[in-house]
């Protein structure tokens, strides 16, 4: 009885390779004739499990999904004691830049006043300001420095080597920031369990990602209130109607308290954002529905 125990156990957690397969042809299904690339990883972080597709592996680039990135070296900076969250930093209204996504310049557009680490990170993640990310960048070290972090972290499959200003300045940059879903979807697990911050920090940024107010229509749209920490990206269309990326990727709870990590990418586009957003909203329900049973 004892040997048997443990088996008894891993098969109360596992899931079967039929419903493995369903789910794979399901999401098949959804991105099936769309002229777009679709990346799905799905990795269960306290259950066996794993789903990737076909382009799990491609380095395809984030947009703001790199912001989580960003988040943790910040955190990291925290655990090692060279930054506090509650250390106030200058803004300037010069850092404030036009023509891109910022709520804190629309909110205090004349800058000249200070912000805390903390009030700096539910900016650039929960909210998913680009100008808080830069500062952020700037205060890091720049891009380089979250580089050499994931490094460290044994991360493959990433680069990180623009700001958001770049980005803005030259589209061709959005591919330089680059991942693999399946890369990122490992990411997330080994944060989830305390891989690469400390367990305070950890549950902090979790917390922040729990509060991200964008992307409504993708991961968590179909979803159960409060059951997702993410972080999004997206680029926007530019004149010849290509969508570089509409992506969402985060830690999805199940109703049965276990957790897995998911990252859908959806890149180089030319169907309408209504329908990127859409075949993430579907694969997010299909995965959730299937693991949920």
């Amino acid at each position: 009885m004892i040997r048997l125990f443990p088996f008894i156990f891993l098969c109360a957690f596992s899931i079967s390779l039929a419903q493995k397969s369903a789910l794979s042809q399901r999401i098949s299904e959804i991105s099936a004739q769309k002229k777009a690339t679709v990346a799905v990883s799905v990795i269960g972080i306290d259950f066996p499990f794993d789903l990737n597709n076909e382009n799990a592996d491609r380095k395809l680039p984030m947009l703001s999904v790199f912001k989580f990135h960003i988040a943790l070296t910040a955190m990291h900076y925290v655990d090692q004691g060279k930054l506090k969250l509650d250390q106030a930093f200058f803004v300037k209204k010069e850092e404030l830049l036009p023509n891109t996504y910022s709520p804190l310049r629309d909110k205090q557009p004349d800058g000249n006043y200070e912000l805390s680490l903390a009030e700096l990170l539910y900016y650039s993640v929960s909210l998913s300001d680009n100008n808080t990310t830069d500062i952020l960048l700037r205060i890091l070290g720049g891009p380089k420095t979250v580089q050499q972090f994931m490094e460290e972290k044994k991360v493959k499959n990433l680069r990180i080597q623009y700001n958001e200003e770049e980005m803005h300045r030259n589209p061709k940059y959005f591919y330089g920031n680059y991942t693999s879903v399946k890369s990122l979807s490992k990411l997330y697990k080994s944060f989830y369990n305390g891989k690469i911050l400390s367990k305070k920090s950890t549950e902090y940024l979790y917390h922040i990602l729990q509060q991200t107010t964008t992307g409504s229509n993708k991961l968590v749209q179909q979803l159960p209130p409060d059951s997702v920490a993410h972080k999004t990206g997206s680029s926007g269309k530019d004149q010849n109607g290509l969508t570089v990326a509409e992506n969402d990727s985060g830690i999805v709870a199940l109703p049965n308290g276990r957790h897995y990590a998911i990252s859908v990418f959806v890149n180089d586009s030319y169907e309408s954002e209504t329908v990127n957003c859409q075949m993430i909203s579907d694969i997010s329900k299909a995965v959730f529905d299937s693991l949920n049973k």
